[in-house]
């Protein structure tokens, strides 16, 4: 279990990111963090994964536990080793090599053997990239971009996947992929997930509980279906009205009433 307790981010000692953000992921749940860009969503990843510190960034209060161990202190490789990856927003690929030799990088830390047996498993999951394993990863098209880092982050035998925007850029059908291969991740591998996304639509419809989150502090949290019904996410997150009808853009331009939970 992911416990993420009022945690504080600051970038280069000036730059104060997150204000005492606490979350939960409980074991084999997916759990999503909602809110604009600018949020603070890709740094409560950081914050976790520990990237941070290649950043320039630190936790500088409050503390994060995974297993009921305090894990913000530590390294990244430390925190991959403990059962936890992340797969960073932009589809970040080694674009001069195959897709199995990027899958391979993901399985380092696994015997041979071991690899072979996960690239089967991945193959199984994404069939797409069956087909283009031996396709240099940078003629790739965004959405087999995006199935290859998340393969990638399975060839780690990860227990928390942190999933930063994987539909970010990608058309519908293929997003509508994404998500269903993400949903049987979890009931099938038994993977928690902690899920960042702009698209409150989709992630809400995997989901089973949520948070939203503006200008680096959590404002609302909740079951996914209790947010599907909450007025403010209907209307900033959804595009919908009070009465269930979507905004235009006039309305949109013209609209100033503020959230409530300002």
């Amino acid at each position: 279990m992911l416990k993420v307790n009022g945690i504080d981010v600051i970038y280069k000692e000036v730059i104060l990111v997150l204000k005492g953000v606490s979350l939960e992921v409980f074991p084999e749940k997916i759990v999503c963090l909602l809110g604009a860009n600018g949020a603070g969503k890709s740094t409560t990843l950081k914050a976790i994964s520990g990237l941070l510190k290649i950043e320039e960034g630190k936790v500088s209060d409050g503390s994060i536990e995974w297993d009921g161990h305090r894990i913000d202190k530590l390294d990244a490789l430390d925190i991959v080793k403990r059962g936890i990856s992340q797969v960073v927003e932009g589809r970040i690929i080694f674009q001069h090599l195959t897709v199995e030799e990027n899958l391979l990088g993901g399985g380092l830390l696994c015997s041979r053997q071991q690899n072979k047996k996960d690239l089967e498993k991945c193959y199984a999951y994404f069939p797409m990239l069956a087909e283009l394993k031996s396709r240099i990863s940078g003629y790739l098209s965004g959405g087999e971009q995006q199935m290859l880092v998340i393969a990638r982050a399975l060839m780690g035998h990860p227990r928390l996947l942190l999933l930063d925007e994987p539909s970010l850029g990608l058309s519908p059908m293929i997003v509508q992929e994404i998500f269903r291969i993400i949903k049987t991740l979890q009931s099938v591998e038994k993977v928690s997930i902690l899920l960042v996304e702009q698209n409150a639509r989709a992630a809400l419809d995997i989901a089973e509980y949520g948070y939203v989150m503006e200008n680096g502090k959590v404002v609302l949290d909740g079951p996914c279906d209790t947010l599907k019904d909450n007025e403010d996410v209907k209307e900033f997150y959804l595009g919908l009205t009070a009465v269930g009808a979507r905004k235009s853009y006039r309305d949109v331009k013209h609209y100033k009433r503020r959230k409530r939970w300002l």
